[in-house]
């Protein structure tokens, strides 16, 4: 009995051959197929999902072993068992195929494909899915094509905008890239000729809607935004176009020599919910290409692998001067600290078109190339990103650390290194209670002590934690008992032994607290005067958690 094909993909499926010609960003790689590449494919499963569900004519992702691993004939054995017309294993880099993978496919008549090592499974399933959905609207084999199947695309949707507002469009991504537009007639201002022939908004045009506060309102609000004409800047109106939450690029209409029809606000709504899909379908193409970057970008940051491979992928030159910034959300669990992180990613490709931005689960890494030796930008956007997560609706406080500039990308590493520092710092601070006013941002040359501490406390952490003695014995003891000597001895040492000042900074009478460094010595033998105890007694109670 023929079984439904799995995850809503369309019945009629597409050839392998297609889905082929679909990935155009080299996700895939197929290394035989004895039914030929016209198989037709009607779906996609994990490998490791229940054996019941139903691979019939499907592409089988086995998660388990790489392809140069014998292990992988089990999976490919029980692809072809259940029915599979594809099995996907992934690659290895630098290893060839396994000969017994390969004469089992062979044998089993299943088509063998390899994802590349810098892809993830999930962007693999996300690949080949799109691709036989654009095979369910007629579009297989064309990866410009759009969901919906109209004819010309974003480019038929710009025009028929502008008929129905009478304005001149653009249609943008987040990068503020133009992805299609409207005629230009011969009024058209400077703006909008310039971003047509180069392809995106200039890069002074990003930072004055920025300090206008547009760009804020534009990714924080769902309606249709006003800006009246300046100068020889003509009537805008402007809209943001999102999936649920997110803001996939947005619509701008430009009143270019002739009045907007009193009806463009609502055409400008309606035409966001319908450029939705298309959108959408641009940002499948372009996960590939995201995903090959933030792996280049990750080992760039991380210090992994080849430095100057990534740094050409990532279209940066080796002799640039660089910066890293971090910024992570402070303690805030609530779902409005995620979207203040993807408003603040936003931020931070509209800062400059050369910024590159990785997020990871509750921080954003910033690569900021520092032209023309600008040794401030990385402090400036620091600030920039700070006020805007303030200024956020119902927003949530983040931090934000700035590494040095350093002269090369290849050493991105280094400054990166010196930004998780400067967040580990605030973080610090925010725990022991943050004077009022205090602010979360910070650059490494602002803390240069407290970096070099952090740095010295990671060093000698392995040394203290395989140690014993008379500091080791009183810090262990008390901790079990509630850390009550350990928390007022780093009071004490924090303020340079000034009892009046520890004594108010614990809530506590000098008596109690001179009471309390007596019993360290006569307890434990820890003579607090000697500068030997003393430095150790610091860094004990500076590598305690929770102190």
């Amino acid at each position: 009995m023929t079984s439904q094909p799995p995850h809503d993909v369309p019945a009629q499926g597409s050839t392998l051959r297609e889905i082929l010609a679909f990935d155009d960003s080299g996700t895939l790689r197929l290394l035989l197929a004895p039914a030929g590449q016209d198989v037709t494919v009607r779906g996609v499963v994990f490998g490791d999902e229940e054996g019941a569900q139903a691979a019939e004519a499907c592409a089988v992702l086995a998660v388990g072993p790489p392809v140069s691993s014998a292990g992988a004939v089990a999976p490919v054995r029980e692809a072809a068992r259940r029915g599979a017309c594809a099995v996907v294993l992934r690659e290895t880099e630098g290893a060839s195929p396994a000969p017994e993978v390969l004469a089992a496919a062979e044998e089993s008549g299943l088509a063998l494909l390899v994802r590349a090592a810098w892809a993830d499974w999930t962007g693999t399933a996300a690949l080949l899915r799109s691709a036989l959905a654009y095979a369910g609207t007629g579009r297989a084999g064309e990866p410009s094509g759009e969901p919906d199947g109209t004819a010309g695309g974003l480019s038929a949707l710009a025009s028929a905008i502008a008929e129905y507002t009478g304005g001149a469009i653009t249609i943008e991504d987040t990068r503020f890239r133009v992805l299609a537009h409207s005629a230009t007639r011969p009024e058209a201002d400077g703006v909008r000729r310039s971003t047509i022939l180069g392809g995106r908004v200039p890069e002074w045009r990003v930072a004055e809607l920025r300090r206008s506060g547009i760009l804020h309102a534009l990714w924080t609000s769902r309606d249709v935004i006003h800006r009246p004409a300046q100068g020889d800047s003509p009537e805008r109106l402007i809209i943001a176009v999102r999936s649920g939450p997110e803001v996939l690029g947005s619509i701008w209409v430009a009143a270019d020599g002739r009045s907007l029809s009193p009806q463009a606000p609502d055409a400008l709504r309606r035409a966001a919910e319908v450029a939705a899909p298309h959108l959408v379908g641009h940002r499948l193409r372009e996960s590939a290409a995201v995903r090959r970057r933030d792996h280049a970008l990750r080992g760039l940051l991380y210090g992994r692998g080849d430095q100057r491979t990534h740094a050409w992928s990532l279209g940066l030159s080796p002799d640039a001067p660089c910066a890293v910034l971090i910024a992570e959300r402070a303690g805030d669990v609530r779902p409005s600290a995620d979207r203040t992180l993807d408003v603040l990613a936003l931020q931070a490709t509209s800062y400059r078109s050369t910024v590159l931005v990785l997020r990871e689960r509750e921080r954003l890494l910033i690569l900021l190339p520092v032209g023309n030796a600008q040794d401030r930008d990385a402090a400036r956007m620091a600030r920039e990103l700070d006020a805007l997560a303030a200024s956020l609706p119902a927003g949530v406080p983040v931090r934000v650390g700035a590494g040095s500039v350093v002269a090369s990308a290849l050493t991105a590493s280094a400054s990166f290194e010196e930004a998780a520092l400067v967040v580990r710092v605030l973080r610090e601070r925010e725990r022991r209670g943050p004077a009022e006013g205090e602010p979360r941002r910070a650059t490494a040359a602002e803390l240069g002590p407290s970096l070099d501490v952090l740095r010295v406390l990671d060093a000698v952490r392995p040394l203290w934690e395989q140690g014993s003695g008379p500091v080791h014995d009183l810090v262990r003891a008390d901790l079990a008992a509630g850390g009550e000597l350990v928390r007022t001895l780093a009071a004490y040492l924090d303020v340079s032994g000034d009892v009046a000042r520890a004594a108010q900074r614990l809530v506590l009478h000098p008596n109690t607290l001179r009471y309390r460094l007596r019993r360290a010595k006569e307890r434990f033998g820890v003579d607090i005067d000697d500068p030997d105890t003393r430095l150790l007694l610091t860094l004990a109670v500076r590598l305690t958690p929770g102190v």
